[in-house]
């Protein structure tokens, strides 16, 4: 069984916090790269339910600093993995062992390019709340309970696919998951871009986008 430490006991919390947000996003996997002293943890916000389905796909990232040499790749269920974490926080440790892995996490199998960014400009910070926001309350509005899942996420697709006004090249996803993830703070995000890829960073985590091929030709 695989096993991380971690530099000390905020570093710690600060991960069961992000898994936490992550957990209450989307409920599934998350995937943890371990290499060269870092921890990545990847969580989905959004992926395409299929070849079909034309939303970019979001990420968020969140690296931790290691203190023991260990290399991994693993994609394991995120309420398992916070209780682990739980655990070793009631012991004091920084240890934690990773729970079995699962493999029905497609979204997992798409890797973000590690080099090879070039930045592009900057977002406030409030602007993406905003905009966050805004797309909160158009999806709750549009969304009756009880509907079914294929209109949900038509909805979703539709509304966290529009670009944020005012930066009109980053899709309103990418703010709901800055802001989901608690990534947003006093500082501007950021913005990279390569390939098919934008990359929002603030000091608190990364928010990934990857465009679908299509839309490289329009």
């Amino acid at each position: 069984m695989s096993t991380f430490t971690l530099a000390d006991a905020p570093s710690l919390d600060d991960l069961q916090v992000y898994l936490s947000r992550a957990a209450r996003v989307e409920e599934g996997s998350v995937r943890l790269i371990a290499g060269s002293g870092v921890l990545a943890a990847y969580c989905s916000v959004f992926a395409p339910a299929g070849l079909l389905d034309e939303s970019a796909t979001i990420l968020g990232l969140r690296t931790l600093a290691l203190t023991q040499p260990v290399t991994f790749d693993a994609v394991v269920p995120v309420r398992s993995l916070i209780q682990r974490i739980e655990r070793a926080q009631g012991e004091g440790a920084t240890a934690v062992g990773l729970p079995m892995e699962v493999n029905t996490a497609t979204w997992a199998a798409i890797s973000p390019p590690r080099g090879g960014w070039q930045q592009i400009g900057e977002v406030a910070p409030a602007l993406l709340e905003e905009s966050a926001r805004a797309g909160i309350r158009d999806v709750a509005a549009a969304v009756p309970d009880g509907v079914g899942e294929q209109i949900v996420r038509r909805v979703r697709s539709e509304v966290w696919g529009r670009p944020i006004v005012g930066a009109e090249h980053i899709p309103s996803g990418a703010a709901f998951a800055a802001f989901a993830l608690g990534f947003l703070g006093d500082d501007h995000a950021r913005v990279y871009e390569t390939g098919p890829w934008t990359r929002l960073s603030t000091q608190r985590g990364h928010v990934l986008v990857k465009r679908r091929a299509w839309n490289l030709l329009r």
